[in-house]
């Protein structure tokens, strides 16, 4: 059941970095968190998300920093529509490439309507988001369950590029979620609160 508002942290398996989130899931969720990394470069990512009662993401808000550049995103979905703004100063594509890194492109989407029907987003790096569909669709502490595909509005790190993703969660039983986005798949450890413990090959819950 929901209880009072919690931190969580997880550190990266990975690359070098760690995030900690604030959380108040006794009404949908409302989420700040942080994340740091090194790969592909150093940075700091600082989110806001929102959700409504039922879980599915009402607004999500990003900020990515590192030497000399900074990115922002902002996700707003409403009568089924998602509406996508970004900011940039400096330039990450010149220090991607002078650590000798591919270019990231440009921040957001050049179409919002490629993500009308995600009521989740995700964000690259996080182990937090994967809890907005186990939470929505019931699967935390749950028999084990038929797959349930959905589409997410997936913002890449640091890029904050913002993709139509189809992502596909299993529940395997009490503290287990199966996670499949194209081809990769993992079996996610969480908690009686769908909140993850365990992300193989990404991060642990300390």
């Amino acid at each position: 059941m929901p209880t009072m508002p919690k931190s969580f942290l997880w550190t990266r398996t990975d690359t070098a970095g760690a995030e900690n989130a604030l959380v108040d899931d006794r009404q949908g969720l409302t989420a700040r968190g942080t994340q740091v990394a090194v790969d592909p470069i150093p940075y700091t990512c600082r989110y806001q998300l929102t959700t409504d009662p039922d879980w599915a993401a009402v607004r999500l808000e990003v900020e990515v920093e590192g030497a000399g550049w900074l990115r922002s995103v902002r996700l707003e979905r409403a009568t089924d529509r998602w509406r996508v703004t970004t900011a940039e100063q400096g330039d990450l594509d010149a220090a991607l490439s002078a650590a000798g890194k591919p270019a990231a492109g440009l921040p957001g989407t050049d179409d919002p309507d490629r993500l009308a029907e995600a009521r989740d987003v995700d964000l690259g790096g996080s182990a937090l988001f994967n809890t907005l569909p186990i939470r929505r669709l019931g699967l935390a502490g749950k028999p084990a369950d038929t797959p349930h595909r959905i589409t997410v509005a997936w913002v890449l790190v640091p890029s904050l590029q913002v993709v139509a993703a189809e992502q596909v969660y299993t529940g395997m039983g009490p503290g287990r979620v199966k996670f499949r986005s194209d081809t990769f798949t993992a079996e996610l450890s969480v908690d009686d609160e769908g909140f993850v413990r365990r992300y193989p090959g990404v991060a642990e819950r300390a």
